[in-house]
């Protein structure tokens, strides 16, 4: 199929144009249909099942990249790491791991504003290294976000039953309400799912920013209590704690616990990537979703674990009679104890209103995310076919379906033990699961980058170049594996093994059991093949997708305030 003409369709419209394949007369849409009509399957397979759509506009993309996925980590789960680690292992532990995620991200922004592809990660490992770990990550993409939607959901019902009252309505109640909701956002159009992330990430971020300079001035004393914190809390109880050890030994166990917490609290950066292949202009809009990472992850996380380390005490006894009984919501929000300790009395209902639309966004996030990896297989003809059948909208409302049904899983909350317990089964699980798919991403890249050299592509000539590769790629891999390597160490240490719970081991894992079959089934019946840097398909789809860049229309600010706006969003 080739490129023959645009129709009356031009993208900034409906966010697709429209090709005429010159041997049939038939139409396709561009940026979901190739010049071999391989990408979405073939000419028939495409006008029987739909098309997705471009609906995700630049302010869209720049929120979910600045937002999207901040979830519960940020406000609960950095609580845990704060008390079993200290303020200082806190801060290294985001810092190291920030790092890392911004070099993985680096790369994935590259191969995505080269070819921006729905699902994008799972189609990079196929096209560039081997079609099993396409099925490997593709899968295992999908499964951590089905899980991760659970989990999210998980804790907002743990959240929503801090209010008074709310704790005497039975936990599955609110999980029917929160499902309810994230599949609607997801099910009618692409377009709704991106305003409702505009909406949730603009609360999320207008709440940290916040949090950060309430911390400021607590910690200045600018509080009620007009008590000076500085760094007392760095001092006495101490600025690294001991965990599963004493002196440096245990000081150092307790930095590497908070890798994996990190790891945690950093699932679903990625997301922007994901949506590449549904935003307009995705040339513009993805290099500068993903170089605003680095903010989100600097003011974000790194700020955001210094504030924390600052205002609490990792020995505070409310923080750790909360996190011992499993209270609900904002009572587990280090964010919360230090407002309360300061002696400031209304805000807490306040945060754990945010906590509860962090949680509800980044659910809302993943069930988008783990439809379109889905979707992704489907194409790669590696997910049965009918997950391609896409509605008017755009929406493979397959996919959607699929995905959703996984949260039912969250109704185990209901059981004994609680939504608390299966939370933190949840997390345990997807930690691994995204570790698995930043490792994939590295991979791919460094394949990538030998087939733009081996196939003569000069990188100076790219729209998106990622900085001091191939090093880069190569160091965030190895940052990773040695995450997933040793994140159970705490089962293995202690005299006579006292820690040793199969349980603990079992969550630790089984993830990396779960992806080595996935490659090894489709390694034996896909019969695929590592591909040659110089064999790699770095092309298909990629002269379609160029002759939409001239097509978008160029957005001129009018006065000072558009030029802000433009370059906020």
């Amino acid at each position: 199929m080739t490129k023959e003409t645009y129709g009356d369709e031009a993208p900034g419209s409906n966010g697709h144009a429209t090709y005429v394949d010159p041997a049939s007369g038939m139409e396709s849409k561009a940026g979901v249909m190739n010049e071999a009509g391989e990408i979405y399957g073939n000419i028939e397979t495409a006008e029987e099942y739909g098309y997705v759509q471009r609906g995700l506009k630049s302010r869209h993309i720049q929120f979910i990249a600045l937002g999207g996925t901040i979830g519960t980590g940020l406000f609960l789960g950095i609580g845990s790491a704060l008390t079993r680690a200290g303020p200082l292992s806190v801060l290294l532990g985001y810092s190291f791991t920030g790092v890392a995620v911004f070099a993985m991200m680096q790369c994935l922004g590259e191969m995505a504003t080269w070819l921006p592809l729905p699902g994008a990660i799972p189609q990079f490992c196929a096209r560039y290294v081997d079609d099993a770990l396409g099925f490997a990550v593709g899968w295992n993409n999908w499964y951590a976000s089905a899980i991760t939607l659970c989990a999210e959901i998980s804790a907002a019902s743990i959240v929503i039953q801090y209010w008074p009252g709310a704790d005497g309505i039975s936990v599955a109640v609110w999980i029917s309400i929160i499902i309810v909701v994230v599949v609607f956002l997801n099910i009618f159009a692409v377009q709704i799912y991106g305003e409702a992330e505009f909406v949730f990430a603009s609360v999320k971020i207008i709440t940290i920013v916040g949090l950060l300079i309430m911390a400021f001035i607590v910690d200045l004393g600018g509080g009620p209590n007009h008590d000076r914190l500085g760094f007392r809390y760095w001092k006495n109880p101490g600025a690294m704690k001991e965990y599963d050890s004493t002196g440096d030994t245990g000081r150092f166990l307790g930095l590497f616990s908070v890798f994996v917490n990190a790891a945690f609290s950093y699932g679903g950066v990625e997301l922007v990537a994901v949506a590449a292949g549904e935003a307009e202009n995705p040339r513009k809009n993805i290099p500068k979703a993903v170089r605003r990472v680095f903010w989100r992850i600097l003011f974000f996380y790194i700020l955001g674990s210094l504030a924390i380390g600052v205002l609490v005490s990792s020995s505070d006894p409310h923080l750790l009679t909360a996190q011992k009984s499993g209270a609900a919501g904002a009572a587990q929000s280090p964010w919360v104890v230090g407002i309360q300790n300061a002696g400031i009395s209304v805000l807490p209902s306040i945060i754990n209103a945010v906590i509860l639309t962090s949680a509800s966004s980044s659910a809302n996030a993943f069930l988008y995310t783990g439809s379109r990896y889905l979707f992704a297989l489907a194409q790669n003809k590696q997910a049965p076919r009918f997950l391609l059948r896409c509605s008017n909208a755009g929406v493979p409302y397959y996919c959607v379906a699929v995905t959703a049904s996984i949260s039912l899983l969250t109704y185990l909350s209901v059981k004994q033990g609680g939504p608390a317990l299966v939370f933190e089964w949840f997390q345990n699980l997807t930690t691994i699961a995204s570790l698995f798919t930043w490792c994939s991403i590295c991979i791919a890249y460094i394949q990538f980058y030998k087939a733009l050299n081996a196939q003569g592509v000069d990188r100076n000539t790219l729209v998106f170049k990622s900085k001091f590769q191939p090093y880069t790629a190569w160091l965030a891999l190895l940052y990773f594996a040695m995450i997933i390597i040793f994140n159970g160490f705490n089962v293995f240490v202690g005299e006579h093994h006292q820690n040793w719970n199969i349980t603990d081991f079992f969550a630790a894992y089984i993830g990396i059991a779960i992806f080595f079959v996935l490659f090894v089934f489709w390694k034996i019946v896909g019969k695929s093949r590592w591909i040659h840097p110089a064999d790699a398909d770095i092309s298909t789809g990629k002269a379609a997708l160029d002759a939409e860049d001239d097509q978008w229309p160029e957005q001129v600010p009018r006065n000072m305030l558009e030029k802000l706006w433009f370059w906020i969003a």
